[in-house]
């Protein structure tokens, strides 16, 4: 019964600290991305790039340097790899993109290359694009059958749709305006220009008490939740209650929970892109740079918002809240099972199984990112600390591969979307890329030389080449494509 209550009490205290400290500012604006994308761009726009049809050396790239571009964690990734995916993206490039960008983005590699050495972050980049490509023509094959279902499924819904409008190319880049400037740690976004205090003994009392509620040790990467988390979860449970009411029926026209649950969602993102600092004076709010920016986008957006028709801004909605009911429960139950786990599973026993370049360690390093998940950039210090305490920097290196994509919750999200049979496929494959990953790096940390790793690497892309080439075979067989 200890036991149980204790692993309880990590299972709340690690939904606490989580909604606290990263859905608003990255997951929120992604579910109106994904709504976004799915209401107003039209299918030719995303299946230019990365339909099914379109040439792999075009298709998957492109993939690749989106993903490139988003510095979110896996979370925030899979809504708008849903929203990319309904609009009629091929399964292949979808799965790329998912699979490169919370591992493979400019922010990552930048603070794994300052944290862990420019020698990881060159491996993460290179293993991450070519195993990233390897898997998403893996799964196109794989699925081909069911990605020429989809295709045609798109095309019923939304063929009638030929260009996108100023309008709704306004919108995206506001809210892609609104993502960046709520989640990237650079100055100015990160300068304070102004800041008051709110007099009283209170705040420093309730830190203290949340404090105690949820524990936590910084060492080991976990969060504690602060008062100012503490302040986005009541917003956010405010925004809950009233979604249901105010976008369940938007298609029909909105009401006055409509805009109340608009008006909640602007607010908590203002509130979350402030400082919020309990001190012995009382309660310091800094109005910092993330704050004017995250203001800016939002006015943008409510500005082109204004110019859609009336159908168009509904369906936005009602995506967006589909999106939403589709993937936020399932993500709040991965985080809980996640915490409970974490207080079972101590970090020395992976130490001690990962301290050398084998497959056994590798598959260990890849199993533990399943259940002891850290958001993008903060995997990175808790790398450092499991190198320093003597993990091989070949498991290391799976692990960093294997967590942003493996992780309990996302698994659940993205089953949510393309179902359990390829979800299981997707995660095998990364699963075996990245044991392969941490192999080939280790073998080059052990002192292997680079042309003995490049004939590793020239046999293991042929080996993938030569599955590739009998997948298609075999298809052309059945029937011709």
């Amino acid at each position: 019964m200890e036991l149980l209550l204790k692993m309880i009490h990590g299972g709340a205290g690690s939904l606490a600290a989580y909604l606290a400290a990263h859905v608003l500012l990255c997951l929120l604006p992604a579910f109106f991305i994904a709504g976004a994308m799915a209401a107003l761009i039209p299918k030719a726009s995303i299946t230019r790039w990365l339909g099914r049809n379109v040439p792999a050396f075009v298709s998957y790239p492109a993939a690749a340097a989106a993903g490139s571009l988003l510095a979110v964690c896996s979370c925030t990734i899979v809504p708008l790899f849903a929203g990319i995916y309904r609009k009629g993206a091929g399964i292949g490039p979808a799965m790329t993109f998912l699979f490169f960008a919370p591992a493979g983005n400019i922010m990552a590699l930048a603070y794994t290359g300052s944290i862990l050495g420019p020698e990881f972050a060159v491996a993460r980049l290179v293993l991450c694009l070519v195993f990233g490509i390897g898997i998403g023509l893996l799964m196109a094959l794989i699925f081909w059958r069911d990605d020429a279902a989809h295709d045609a499924q798109t095309d019923q819904l939304f063929a009638d749709r030929a260009s996108i409008s100023p309008a709704a190319l306004g919108v995206l880049v506001s809210l892609v305006a609104l993502l960046i400037a709520g989640t990237l740690k650079l100055w100015p976004l990160t300068a304070s220009l102004g800041s008051f205090v709110l007099p009283g003994s209170w705040a420093q009392s309730w830190q203290t008490t949340l404090f105690g509620w949820v524990p936590f040790d910084p060492a080991k990467g976990e969060e504690g939740v602060s008062l100012h988390g503490s302040l986005l979860i009541v917003l956010l449970l405010l925004v809950a209650a009233t979604a249901g009411r105010g976008l369940e029926n938007i298609i029909e026209g909105a009401n006055r929970w409509t805009w109340l649950v608009l008006g909640l969602a602007a607010s908590t993102l203002l509130v979350a892109s402030m400082s919020v600092t309990p001190g012995a004076n009382g309660l310091e709010i800094a109005i910092t740079g993330r704050a004017v920016g995250v203001a800016l986008a939002m006015g943008s957006v409510w500005y082109h918002a204004r110019q859609l028709p009336a159908d168009d801004w509904r369906s936005w909605l009602w995506e967006t809240w589909r999106f939403v009911k589709q993937i936020f429960l399932v993500l709040v139950i991965g985080v809980f099972i996640v915490g409970m786990v974490r207080q079972v599973i101590r970090p020395e026993w992976i130490e001690s199984l990962a301290g050398s370049n084998t497959v056994q360690a590798n598959a260990v390093a890849v199993g533990f990112g399943v259940f002891m998940y850290f958001p993008t950039l903060v995997e990175v210090p808790v790398a450092r600390m499991f190198l320093d305490l003597g993990m091989h920097p070949g498991p290391l290196l799976a692990y960093l591969m294997a967590d942003p994509e493996l992780s309990l919750q996302s698994m659940l999200m993205v089953a949510a979307v393309i179902g359990w049979t390829k979800t299981a496929t997707y995660v095998a494959w990364v699963a075996a890329f990245s044991v392969c990953a941490g192999l080939i790096f280790g073998a080059w940390s052990d002192g292997a030389g680079l042309p003995s790793l490049a004939a590793v690497m020239a046999i293991l892309l042929g080996a993938l080449s030569l599955g590739v080439g009998r997948l298609r075979r075999r298809q052309r067989a059945i029937v011709p494509i």
